[in-house]
């Protein structure tokens, strides 16, 4: 299966929310709830940045446009660099090197000059064999 990686255009994110929804609730409950992690938003939030245009919808589509996975984006301005940052990735299969590329050319479009990700440790291994290299240990504390 040969997939294509496709913004969604943020006026059609509640006519293709139940078609995504799942995906990045997955994404969330794997990433954060099984691991005792606070994100700090849940998935009304992901919504709520994704149809008011503050985070970028993609979608992973086959040839017959359905939807094989969804992931959110949020774009983070430094004096030097304009950073994707890859808030949530749902789905099976759905990123590899030629995702990947497609990938980093709409965020490149969109200016980003680097894109990060947090990723539990299955996550790390699944970037590291798409180009991504482990930079940091983010450490945190309630205050």
């Amino acid at each position: 299966m040969i997939l294509k990686i496709q913004p969604v255009d943020v006026n059609y994110i509640s006519q293709i929310w139940h078609l995504v929804e799942q995906y990045l609730v997955d994404s969330l409950t794997e990433g954060a709830e099984k691991q005792n992690i606070d994100p700090g938003y849940n998935i009304h939030h992901v919504q709520g940045f994704l149809a008011s245009g503050q985070w970028l919808l993609l979608v992973a589509v086959d040839e017959d446009n359905k939807i094989h996975g969804a992931m959110s984006v949020s774009f983070i301005n430094y004096p030097t660099a304009r950073v994707a940052f890859i808030s949530l990735t749902g789905g099976k299969l759905v990123l590899n090197k030629e995702t990947f590329e497609q990938l980093k050319e709409i965020l490149r479009q969109r200016g980003a000059t680097k894109v990060q990700a947090h990723g539990r440790k299955s996550m790390v291994r699944l970037l590291e064999r798409t180009g991504f290299k482990s930079q940091t240990t983010l450490l945190e504390a309630d205050l």
